[in-house]
C-alpha cells in the first residue's frame, strides 16, 4: 500500500504548540512593558512622587528607603530575565513541533521558563504564564494518537513471514 507518491504525515502537537508560541509572545510583551520602567521612560516612576510625598502618616515613606528604589535598580535585571524567557519559551514551542519526538525535553524547558517569566517579564501579563503552564504540562504528557513512541526517523518495515 505503500508507494513513492504516499506522502506521509506525522502526528505533531498542535494544541501545545500553539498555546506556548501565544505564551512566549506574551511574555516578552511583558519584557518589553518591563523595559519601559528600566531603560525607556525614567520620568514616569520620578513624576509620581511629588503629590505622594506630601502625604503624611503611614504613607509618607513610601517612595523613599529600599523597596523602589531596589525594585527601579533591578528594573534592567528583571527585563533581561523576561527577555530570554520569553524568547526561550518560543524557541521551545517551534522545537516542540519540528521534533515532537523530544516532546519531555521541550515542554518541561517551555513550563520552567513560563513560570521564570513571572519575575522577568510580569508573567507575560499572567496570561503568558497561565497559558506557558498548560502547554508545558500538554507538551510533557502528549502522545501520538497511535500510541506508538518512536524516537528515530527511520520508517520500519513489516514483512510477515
Amino acid at each position: 500500500m505503500s508507494s513513492a507518491t504516499d506522502v506521509i504525515v506525522n502526528e505533531k502537537p498542535v494544541a501545545p504548540f500553539v498555546l506556548s508560541l501565544i505564551a512566549g509572545i506574551f511574555i516578552i510583551l511583558g519584557a518589553i512593558v518591563m523595559s519601559m520602567f528600566a531603560f525607556g521612560m525614567p520620568s514616569m516612576m520620578g513624576g509620581m512622587g511629588g503629590g505622594v510625598s506630601e502625604m503624611s502618616g503611614m504613607m509618607s515613606n513610601m517612595y523613599g528607603g529600599i523597596g523602589m528604589g531596589m525594585m527601579i535598580g533591578l528594573a534592567p535585571t528583571f527585563t533581561i530575565v523576561g527577555l530570554v524567557s520569553g524568547t526561550v519559551v518560543v524557541l521551545g514551542s517551534v522545537m516542540l513541533y519540528t521534533r515532537p519526538s523530544a516532546n519531555q525535553l521541550w515542554g518541561a524547558l517551555i513550563l520552567t521558563f513560563s513560570v521564570v517569566s513571572i519575575f522577568g517579564g510580569m508573567g507575560g501579563f499572567l496570561a503568558g504564564l497561565v497559558l506557558g503552564v498548560v502547554a508545558g504540562a500538554l507538551a510533557l504528557t502528549w502522545r501520538p494518537a497511535s500510541g506508538k513512541v518512536t524516537r528515530n526517523r527511520l520508517p520500519v518495515q513489516y514483512s510477515p513471514n
